[in-house]
């Protein structure tokens, strides 16, 4: 399993696929539930929606993972040839100088560039400490002038993401772009070689816009309507010295339950599990010996704050696999912690039966 889990992972983090651009990533996987014999099918926003039919008398299970990855846009070509963007995304302005990134420009084709960085030499001391706004910064590729970007195929509106990359590191822990959220796409293809083998339908959806204001799975709630929505995407490690306050969560000690998000930054939602995914989850994670880890956050949001509010209300829960670094051109995870993620959703899919209920009554808040 997790030697299919980390090739899925690297070829997925290899395919460019900015937020609202994510067609290549989207007819990769396609391909890949071809061979695994699950037909899939795209709406009008892009997302990829596959259902295993089951039991119809149990509550339906929504599980995502978003494709689309953050990033930037072109915003102007200077007379120079220089490109200057737009943010796509919480793209932190700190990452950015110095950074290679990928154009695409039509037709599968790509073109390199740097985010240029001010010459150290010629560096004045009051700005050595400066982070520049991502304003004020300008992508090179080489071009003499504009006609030549033009001609070459870069235009007001072409995406741009880090350039793709792919580090093996020690103990199994892998690094790269778009981690978040690469890795469960992966995790989800792997659920879905064991859907048959559950009993409620599942909606496999492999969302789009989720780091342009979280859109696509709300489309994708509308139509499928299901009981329950869970949501697959890296929870915050905080295991490296300047994160140790913000929780207990740590790289290779297992998948993460969220009890608790909220942005708090211009936009005022997040998400409080149902209680009766918790004691599904911590449950399955009890008698599967699979260590579950337990987060509550202020600054982040998942697709399920929005989900949650769909039709008459969907019973949601965000589950994660721990990761570093987010939102920077090289997050890390731990293909451990994506393998017993993987598990762990299995188990606690076989586990809803008859016995189950979403009855909030039933459960001691």
């Amino acid at each position: 399993m997790q030697e299919r889990i980390k090739r899925w992972t690297r070829e997925l983090m290899m395919i460019p696929g900015l937020s609202g651009f994510e067609g290549p990533v989207r007819r990769y996987i396609r391909g890949e539930l071809s061979k695994l014999g699950i037909a899939s099918r795209t709406d009008m926003l892009g997302n990829l929606i596959a259902t295993v039919e089951g039991d119809a008398g149990l509550p339906s299970v929504m599980l995502i993972a978003h494709m689309d990855q953050l990033g930037l846009i072109v915003r102007k070509i200077e007379a120079s040839g220089l490109i200057r963007a737009e943010r796509v995304g919480g793209v932190p302005e700190r990452a950015l100088a110095a950074q290679e990134v990928l154009l695409s420009v039509g037709g599968g084709r790509t073109l390199a560039g740097i985010i240029a960085n001010k010459s150290h030499h010629a560096t004045a001391p009051e700005e050595k400490y400066r982070v520049l706004p991502y304003q004020e910064l300008y992508i090179d590729c080489g071009f003499p002038d504009a006609a030549e970007a033009l001609k070459a195929g870069v235009n007001v509106g072409t995406p741009i993401v880090y350039a793709p990359n792919f580090v093996e590191l020690a103990g199994g822990r892998i690094g790269g772009t778009s981690v978040d959220d690469r890795a469960a796409c992966a995790v989800l293809l792997e659920l879905a070689r064991a859907a048959k083998d559950v009993r409620p339908t599942i909606h496999l959806v492999f969302s789009v816009l989720e780091e342009f204001n979280l859109r696509g799975a709300v489309t994708a709630a509308q139509v499928l309507q299901p009981g329950i929505c869970i949501q697959l995407d890296l929870a915050l490690a905080t295991d490296t010295p300047d994160m140790g306050q913000r929780g207990d969560v740590r790289l290779g000690a297992g998948p993460v339950m969220s009890m608790f998000s909220f942005h708090g930054r211009g936009t005022l939602n997040g998400c409080i599990p149902h209680p009766a995914l918790v004691r599904l989850f911590q449950g399955t994670a009890d008698a599967e010996n699979i260590n579950l880890q337990r987060s509550a956050h202020i600054g982040a949001l998942t697709e399920t704050s929005y989900v949650q509010l769909v039709g008459k209300g969907v019973a949601c829960i965000d589950m994660g696999f721990p990761a570093r670094y987010t939102h920077s051109a090289l997050e890390v995870c731990d293909l451990a912690d994506l393998e017993s993620l993987t598990r762990l959703v299995i188990g606690a899919l076989q586990r809803i039966d008859t016995r189950f209920s979403l009855d909030r009554d039933g459960y001691a808040e």
